[in-house]
């Protein structure tokens, strides 16, 4: 489907110059002369590269439709992960690195959507929360505010995120996966 260049939104997946695009930001820009155009920032989904073109109104670009489809986390295999398609039972091995900063949330028999572009996986997308547990918090510094004080936290996949005050080691809590933030006690 062909859209505008102005019509760009992020997280589009566009065609350029023969590679697959993920869009990240985007700033619509009016000069005081000559035409509008959309400042885009996007990540190729093949190799990571990123880049910032200009898209003015006149330039079209293909939009993209990944097909998407549930697989489960098996385990890990060097630095391969193995994901099991959840009707055929098939695996397949993809890099961790394919998963970025959400990586350390990838739990074994996670369900997970793989994003396919011509049954070729480009993506790996995590439920947006997941329950962990804190394994080390820092002390409560007497004569802080309760309403808006936060202190570091380690989760027991190692990451590092934000707490309230009133959350100790051993307490299950849920994280937003992608924000990597504090959402609320696991009940």
């Amino acid at each position: 489907m062909k859209i505008s260049g102005v019509d760009i939104r992020p997280g589009n997946i566009i065609e350029y110059e023969g590679g697959i695009w993920k869009v990240a930001k985007i700033q619509h820009t009016q000069p005081g002369k000559g035409g509008a155009y959309m400042q885009v920032e996007m990540k190729n989904l093949i190799d990571g590269r990123k880049t910032n073109v200009r898209f003015r109104s006149a330039d079209t670009v293909e939009k993209v439709r990944l097909d998407t489809k549930d697989y489960q986390f098996l385990y890990e295999d060097g630095d391969m992960l193995v994901f099991m398609d959840t009707d055929t039972y098939e695996q397949i091995n993809l890099p961790s690195d394919l998963l970025g900063d959400a990586r350390p949330f990838l739990q074994d028999g996670m369900q997970v959507s793989l994003e396919l572009w011509e049954e070729r996986p480009i993506s790996v997308q995590l439920p947006s929360q997941i329950e962990a547990e804190i394994v080390e918090a820092d002390a409560v510094v007497k004569g802080q505010t309760a309403s808006s004080s936060y202190k570091p936290a380690i989760l027991d996949n190692g990451v590092r995120i934000m707490v309230p005050p009133h959350i100790g080691s051993g307490t299950r809590i849920i994280v937003d996966v992608y924000e990597q933030a504090y959402v609320g006690k696991a009940g």
